[in-house]
Formats: structure tokens, sequence, C-alpha cells
């Protein structure tokens, strides 16, 4: 990925116009609008891939500052809005940017939280929707994001879910009919599953041996798959700790969901910069 300018994103509305033109007429007429859409998806894109912030309110400041001859800024209420509506949009462009054909792929899943876990039981923006998850690295309180990535680290297929859902009933998910193999962890040993997905996708997943299996054969073509599926890993890394995709600062569910799929839709979009 080259360095961004400013002007880079110029481009970056040409792309979003791609996969959905602008209309060049209101059918009801009225006053034109401030900022469109395609120009919301932009700014929230952009500013992930060059300045990475973890609040709208804070992507509105750099949009004022750096945009603002630019972009018809609206007021911030109106800001506000225009982000959420924009959140259908954004999940399209993220859909036809999902790389679906892949036939090999590496599945994973990790942990969200929403807030520390001794806040948890006051936490009310996610009551009924989060739940509480365990892995190796303690208990948290959030999502899960149930990924797949193809050798490159581009994302085939994902999934959000509460953190108490279980990896392997995620597969179906994760996969389709181009997937010869999938590639994943200790969690994805489910013996029901892996007959289920090859039945129905003639899909191969792929996991290491539990660990009580004292013995299991493996090819050398096998050994080198499980040793390359640190990829989804290093994906997950880029997602939290460049990204910003972990965060606790949205007022609701709908705001979870916009971060969320802003910040994947930025890591996807990257690959072609």
């Amino acid at each position: 990925m080259r360095v961004l300018r400013q002007h880079h994103i110029t481009n970056l509305v040409a792309v979003v116009d791609e996969f959905l033109p602008r209309e060049d007429v209101s059918p009801f007429g009225g006053r034109p609008v401030k900022l469109h859409q395609n120009e919301v998806i932009a700014l929230l894109v952009f500013s992930s891939l060059s300045a990475p912030q973890r609040t709208l309110t804070g992507i509105y400041t750099w949009a004022q500052v750096h945009y603002y001859r630019r972009f018809n800024l609206p007021a911030y209420s109106s800001w506000m809005r225009k982000c959420h509506q924009a959140l259908p949009r954004m999940y399209y462009i993220l859909d036809q940017l999902l790389v679906k054909d892949a036939p090999l792929r590496f599945i994973d899943s990790t942990m969200l939280p929403v807030c520390r876990l001794v806040r948890s039981e006051r936490h009310k923006v996610t009551k009924g929707t989060a739940d509480y998850g365990k892995n190796h690295q303690g208990w948290w309180y959030g999502f899960k994001l149930h990924a797949a990535c193809n050798p490159k680290g581009q994302l085939c297929a994902i999934r959000f879910t509460p953190a108490n859902e279980s990896d392997s009933q995620q597969i179906p998910h994760l996969i389709n009919d181009a997937t010869r193999v999938a590639v994943g962890d200790g969690g994805y040993t489910a013996s029901v599953m892996r007959r289920k997905m090859w039945q129905e996708h003639h899909t191969y997943i792929l996991s290491p041996p539990h660990p009580k299996q004292a013995k299991k054969v493996l090819t050398q073509w096998q050994l080198l798959l499980l040793q390359a599926r640190p990829k989804i890993e290093c994906t997950f890394d880029y997602l939290k700790e460049h990204l910003l995709l972990v965060t606790s600062f949205p007022r609701s569910v709908n705001g979870y969901a916009v971060h969320y799929i802003r910040v994947l839709l930025s890591y996807q979009l990257a690959w072609g910069f």
C-alpha cells in the first residue's frame, strides 16, 4: 500500500461512486444535499487509512481541519445521522470486495471487547446483544469477529456474533462452494461439522490435532498449511493495532456496527491503493 496524501481522497470518492452511482436529479426536488452519502463513506474510510480515529466525532473534527474546502460539511448532528445512514451502503461495498472465490482460506475468530470486564455489569449500550466469552487470554465481554482470509490476507468472509458463540458453528458462514481447503485452529475440530461441510461444499477442514490426541498422521502439504495459518492472526493484528478495530466509544449497537464495518471496509479497500 502506497503512502496516502490528502488529494487521494478524490480518487477514493471516485471508487465509491463506481460501486454506488449517484442519481443526477432528486425525483422529489428540494434543496441539494450538502454532503452526499458516497462522500461520507469516503471520509470514514480515508480517515481510517490516513489518520485513524476512534470516534465519529474525531473524524468530523479531522474533516473540518483538512477538508473544509473539499467537502461541504453539515452540522454535527446531521453528520452523525449520515454516518449511521451510510451503514447499508458500506456493507454493500464490503460484500462486493470480499474474495468469495478463494479456494484456500484461513479461518479464525478474535475477541472484540466493548468494555473492561469489571464494568460489564454496568455496560448498557450493548445489553442484550453482547455476551461473555472466554479463550486462552481469559474472559471478556463483547462480540466476536469470525473471518476468513486468503493467503494474501484479503478478507473472504466475515461474521459478527456475541462472544459466547462457538467457532465451529460459524464455519458454514465462512466458506462456500468455491472453497476447497479451510485451515483453522483447534476450535474447528468438531467432526460432525467437518463431515457436513464435506457433504455440502466438498470442503476439507484442516486443523491441528486435539491436545489429548496422542498421534495424528499429517502429509507434507497439511503441515505447510498449518504453519501458514498465522496469516489470519496477522490480519487481526493489523485490524486491531493499526486500524483501531476494538473500541468502547459508540453509544449504540448501530454505532458499533458503523465502526466495525468502516474499519473492515478500509482494510479491504487498502489493497486497491
